[in-house]
């Protein structure tokens, strides 16, 4: 009785039916995976956006008579001992008009007020690379934290926050965008002619060529200075330097060319070092 009983059993589940069944459970979990898997990212890419806007702040200046008062010039992101703020040196290279009492402002999100303006500083600049740090006044505020390496791939997942279009959208919300380094290239572009290379470009050229990261996303000219940050851990790989314009200046809204660039972290890192000795 016992072997009739086994070999029924035999009968009633085959081997071939037991592997088709594995086979066909195999094959929903390959069509579920890529979809579980971009709702685990999309996830953890919220939680980090969460975790990186409150270090993201405006720069801009302030005069009281003027209209409008503050006049946004850029992004920036609080780093080091949360009263040092990084972003680009084209961001602050010009002057404010003390005569006139114009002030440079840093607008935080560190309320539920809104934005609060800070009194800043330039504490150190970068010329060569485009950096510059900031120190502000009052409480520290939640720190970024810097890849401690140089592992930037291309092809890599990032995302950038900022405010790409200032005072159009408000500054009390930065608006965060993702795509992919999609290439590291000298910062020293070729151009067509001879009578495309600006200033800016030819000063570049003069002091020597480093890699940057070429981004396939898009940002605005307010981006700039902005954290690039990995899209998993939220570590700043870069800062935010510059669009790639198709036509003119005033083209860069209506056409943007979804290619930008960024510098690598590693320079934000060493100005950080100058600062403290």
């Amino acid at each position: 009785m016992l072997r009739k009983l086994v070999w029924r059993r035999k009968r009633r589940f085959p081997v071939s039916s037991c592997r088709q069944q594995s086979f066909a459970l195999l094959l929903v979990f390959l069509m579920l995976c890529p979809l579980l898997t971009a709702s685990a990212f999309a996830a953890d890419l919220s939680e980090i956006v969460d975790k990186v806007k409150p270090s993201v702040v405006v720069i801009g200046t302030f005069q009281l008579k003027r209209s409008p008062q503050f006049i946004m010039r850029g992004t920036g992101f609080v780093v080091g001992n949360g009263r040092q703020i990084a972003t680009n040196a084209h961001v602050v290279d010009q002057p404010v008009d003390i005569s006139a009492d114009e002030k440079l402002l840093v607008l935080t999100r560190s309320s539920a007020n809104g934005a609060q303006p800070r009194a800043a500083t330039i504490s150190l600049i970068d010329q060569e690379h485009d950096l510059a740090l900031l120190r502000i006044d009052g409480p520290a505020l939640p720190a970024l934290l810097l890849n401690p390496s140089d592992t930037a791939r291309e092809g890599q997942t990032i995302a950038f926050t900022g405010f790409p279009l200032g005072g159009l959208l408000g500054f009390y919300s930065p608006v965060t965008h993702r795509g992919i380094i999609s290439a590291i290239t000298p910062i020293a572009l070729p151009a067509n002619s001879v009578r495309a290379l600006n200033a800016r470009a030819v000063s570049q050229i003069r002091r020597g060529a480093f890699d940057i990261y070429q981004l396939d996303a898009t940002a605005y000219p307010g981006n700039s200075g902005g954290p690039l940050y990995e899209a998993e851990r939220g570590e700043v790989i870069g800062v935010i330097n510059m669009v790639l314009v198709k036509e003119t200046k005033e083209s860069v809204m209506s056409k943007p060319s979804a290619i930008s660039y960024a510098i690598p972290v590693k320079f934000l890192r060493e100005l950080l070092t100058r600062a403290s000795q």
